[in-house]
């Protein structure tokens, strides 16, 4: 048999007929419920696969002659392993139900067919292999859901509305837009190996989860989801481990996706490379920070970096109207003309409002980030539905109607979400910005910057001592109090602190700004490094006479022999002060 088959096909474990790479997939599900649904008489006709024996079960004699019958069969017991993690463990939790019933249940017959869509645990749980649900039915089953419910699940609205398509993905259209390189690669399946790099909210995790769901949806390849944060390097080993089996037995690629990759020092991250390399599994990494600096560079080079820009004003409000649209929210002055509205609103529901304003408010304040849209979406609705009062008219004792205004949107947030990181790239940006901006005299774009820093948490010590950096370095002689200013900023920053100091460091940062700027001293300095870095042989001794005597045996040797005092001399006085090699 063997021999007739085509050399690409590939052999059922279970059942060991020969199948194409395409239907492999399509027949073990077919297969393995078919085989789990068998009873062992059933088992003993067919032939192979034999039914697994354990420890807890009587071994059948029938079952046990006719494997032995058939040389060159082997046991599905090593086969199952392959798939399913915690198999053995269900097995036996319903194999005791049968002891005591007299009959297996029908629903742990059929979940040993079921499409492998449960968590699958990676030494723990700590890897997950992640379930889908085909996106039609997914999209059918949120709109069909009050909002009270979806407002109650115990999850961010982030995380229940998180779109499965790349139709309801909004605000990157620059990396899969239309016609775009990345795009065209998704919707055929052939993934490269990504580094998704943006702020917070952005969208990597959702663009993550958009390919796992395709992925699942066409059985073109596994997604298993780990997070730098609380994995180990034996975890991504094992996950690793059953990529290359999958990858063996059933032609089908394992698409690992590892959240916060940055967390990972340079000696895990190389645990990847051989991996990545031969093509075992497609790395996705999600990161907020600079991956040139927090990326190994070997794994760098063999992923695609995907820069994701912040979301803008108009991306926010696409995804408010699709978040408004499923929760069954009105927005006041648009006719309630859709269908989902109407399927959403019934007598025993409040009807539920919400001004335009607060839409816009919420984009606007939100700083690009989604995720903080949307939980403040969600906590200023759930908070006027806790706090309306009860009507005695209606039957559950909720009021008609609930509006949900600007104000409330304003209290929530209570002040804008400042994207800033004190330890992070956005740090060095902002510095950077404030001080060419003071370099090119702009006063309000220096005062700017500078409450970006101080409002998102930074130390005012270091501002101050960047102003002092300045001082000397952009503003120098053209004037020498500049200086003065700095160090008195500094101090006063010292003596109060936070809040405060913000007025001492704005006041320093205008006069900084409106200073005439000499860059002399901080060149001719950049001339003596460079004079040092660049001397070749030993460096030039100092001039005898211009060295200190303070002993006899020195002056016995020369040393301040001829120099000559300057306060002595009316006038100027000629005397070498380089040394001769620098004349």
């Amino acid at each position: 048999m063997a021999d007739e088959t085509n050399s690409n096909s590939v052999q059922c474990p279970v059942c060991f007929k020969d199948f194409t790479p395409g239907t492999i997939n399509g027949h073990l599900d077919t297969c393995l419920l078919s085989s789990a649904a068998d009873s062992p008489s059933t088992a003993v006709e067919s032939g192979p696969p034999v039914k697994k024996v354990r420890v807890s079960e009587p071994v059948n004699d029938s079952v046990s002659s006719s494997s032995s019958a058939m040389p060159g069969t082997q046991s599905s017991s090593s086969v199952f392993s392959l798939f399913q993690a915690n198999k053995g463990k269900l097995d036996a939790q319903s194999d005791r139900s049968a002891m005591f019933t007299g009959k297996r249940s029908p629903v742990s017959a059929l979940s040993k067919g079921t499409k492998r869509i449960l968590t699958e645990a990676v030494s723990g749980s700590a890897g997950i292999e992640t379930p889908c649900v085909p996106n039609s039915e997914a999209e059918k089953n949120i709109n069909h859901l009050p909002a009270r419910t979806l407002l109650s699940l115990n999850k961010p609205l982030a995380e229940v509305l998180r779109p499965n398509t790349l139709e309801d993905y909004f605000g990157q259209n620059k990396v899969v837009g239309q016609q775009t390189l990345i795009r065209s690669l998704l919707e055929s399946q052939e993934i490269p190996s990504l580094i998704l790099w943006g702020p917070p909210g952005c969208g990597k995790t959702t663009l993550a989860h958009i390919i796992a769901s395709t992925s699942k949806r066409k059985g073109s390849a596994r997604f298993v989801t780990l997070s730098a944060t609380s994995a180990s390097v034996n975890e991504v080993r094992e996950v690793i481990k059953q990529a290359q089996n999958e990858l063996r037995l059933c032609k089908r690629k394992t698409i690992l996706f590892i959240d916060e990759i940055h967390r990972f020092n340079k000696s895990q991250q190389d645990t990847f490379l051989p991996h990545v390399e031969c093509g075992t599994i497609t790395l996705i990494g999600a990161t907020t920070e600079n991956p040139s600096f927090q990326v190994n560079a070997a794994l760098l080079s063999r992923c695609r970096v995907l820069v994701l820009e912040k979301l803008s004003v108009e991306a926010m409000g696409s995804i408010l109207n699709r978040a408004v649209a499923a929760l069954g929210i009105q927005v006041q002055g648009q006719d309630p003309t859709n269908s989902s509205y109407r399927d959403k609103t019934s007598s025993y529901e409040p009807t539920i409002y919400i001004e335009q304003k607060a839409l816009d408010t919420i984009a606007y304040l939100c700083d690009g980030d989604a995720r903080t849209g949307l939980n403040s979406l969600q906590l200023a609705v759930q908070a006027q539905m806790k706090s309306a009062q009860p009507n005695q008219s209606t039957p559950h004792g909720f009021p008609q109607e609930i509006v949900v205004t600007e104000d409330h949107i304003k209290e929530g947030l209570q002040r804008s979400h400042i994207l800033y990181d004190k330890a992070g790239e956005e740090h060095y940006n902002c510095i950077s910005a404030l001080h060419k901006s003071m370099r090119g005299s702009h006063e309000n774009a220096s005062l700017y910057w500078l409450g970006r820093m101080l409002e998102g948490g930074e130390d005012p010590l270091y501002v101050a001592r960047r102003l002092v950096r300045f001082a000397s370095e952009d503003v120098g002689l053209a004037d020498p109090s500049a200086l003065t200013q700095a160090v008195s900023a500094f101090q006063a920053c010292h003596f109060i602190g936070m809040p405060e100091c913000e007025v001492i460091l704005a006041q320093c940062a205008v006069y900084l700004a409106r200073a005439p700027k000499s860059i002399e001293i901080y060149k001719a300095y950049g001339n003596v490094k460079a004079c040092l870095r660049n001397h070749k042989g030993p460096l030039p001794p100092v001039p005898l006479h211009l060295r200190n005597a303070p002993t006899r045996l020195m002056k016995q040797l020369g040393y301040a022999k001829g120099y000559k005092y300057n306060p002595e001399f009316r006038g100027p006085v000629e005397q070498q002060y380089l040394p001769e090699e620098l004349r």
